[in-house]
């Protein structure tokens, strides 16, 4: 979906109004991956015009503003533009919970991640002396492809930017810390067979129905529970994709399935690599189709203690994949901070509460002006 160029031109973003004004200005800018010109434009006009203490850089829709204070340490606070695509759940709209009395802003984007990305963008405006020097990251494409990734492709291009002590990423995590994040892998696994009439189907091998023993075993399959450094990932292995088949009266000779292995951040991606390949040592063709390593907690470094002291809430290990990986492969102890819910997260009823957005701007805010960053 393109981006309406009206609509971005005729919200102009306001940091002045607070983060939870500023999430439904940001979620009503479509900007489905691929499509974050107009997101980007915006997000870039409204810091030049209001942050002129930060040094902006821009690579294709990934903007990086740093302070340059001298501080004698520096936090990186990123979040990703883009949305999965759109599913007549925008303009935004806020509803109240009859039962609580809390409103939640409903709409796409809203948990995935522009709460978030509001948050980070008010105060980065506000901010003009933390009492640490400050990275603030706004970055395309992270819903797709890991090598399509914005953060990624701005980390090769300009290194220098990234050097920091600890990293925050924006994402949901219902306003508490979740420490790290698992890997994923993706796999296509393929079996053969023969081609024959199907009304002579003994003179050929139906691929299809060799492919189902080994979905059978991967019906079987129980998921691990690891802990590493405290916290209690979860891993999965589950198909995600199948294709197969020639003509209604044709015994196939090929199918395959993809799976997606979620694996915990003590495994190397060669490790992840190997169980895959081994549980499916019988196909005829594993092949690794994406692989990103995941991120262990981090929580030991002091400026991560002390921000978990400051947000006040025992930390959980973040399940899904997230870009505090990028960050621990630079050796930037990372964790995951933001508001909304993961689990509305790409939901047709995805909303997050103003409340969160309200806590988590907040929290911020003070740690980022105490002594205690």
């Amino acid at each position: 979906m393109n981006a309406d160029p009206s609509l971005a031109s005729a919200l102009r973003l306001d940091p002045a109004l607070g983060a939870v004004e500023l999430t439904r200005q940001l979620c009503d800018i479509p900007s489905v991956s691929g499509d974050e010109r107009a997101i980007a434009d915006a997000v870039e006009a409204v810091l030049r015009e209001r942050a002129p203490h930060l040094r902006i850089t821009r690579d294709g829709d990934t903007i990086v503003a740093r302070t340059e204070l001298g501080r004698e340490r520096r936090v990186a606070i990123a979040g990703h533009l883009d949305t999965v695509p759109i599913n007549d759940n925008l303009p935004v709209r806020d509803e109240i919970d009859p039962a609580t009395g809390e409103t939640s802003i409903w709409g796409r984007g809203t948990v995935d991640m522009k709460a978030g990305v509001a948050v980070q963008l008010a105060l980065a405006v506000e901010l003009a002396e933390p009492a640490v020097d400050l990275t603030w990251i706004w970055y395309d494409h992270e819903e797709v492809a890991s090598e399509l990734s914005g953060l990624g492709r701005a980390m090769r291009n300009h290194p220098q930017l990234f050097a920091a002590d600890f990293a925050i990423l924006g994402e949901p995590s219902n306003g508490t810390i979740e420490g790290g994040c698992n890997g994923t892998l993706r796999a296509r696994i393929t079996v053969h067979g023969k081609r024959a009439h199907s009304a002579r189907s003994w003179m050929g091998v139906n691929a299809i129905q060799r492919a189902g023993a080994l979905l059978d075993r991967l019906a079987r399959y129980e998921a691990e529970r690891i802990v590493v450094d405290g916290l209690e990932y979860r891993e999965g292995l589950n198909a995600v994709r199948i294709e197969g088949g020639v003509a209604g009266n044709v015994i196939p000779d090929r199918c395959s399935f993809e799976v997606n292995y979620r694996f915990a951040p003590s495994r190397s991606t060669d490790e992840a690599a190997q169980v895959v390949r081994e549980f499916f040592s019988d196909a005829d063709e594993v092949e690794i189709v994406d692989l990103a390593p995941g991120a262990r907690p981090g929580l030991d470094a002091p400026l991560a203690q002390r921000f978990v002291a400051a947000v006040g809430a025992e930390p959980t290990a973040k399940f899904g994949w997230t870009d505090v990986a990028r960050f621990s492969a630079l050796g930037i102890p990372a964790v995951n901070f933001g508001p909304g819910d993961a689990l509305l997260a790409h939901a047709d009823d995805e909303r997050v509460p103003v409340s969160q957005i309200e806590f988590t701007e907040r929290a911020l805010r003070a740690w980022l002006q105490s002594d205690e960053a």
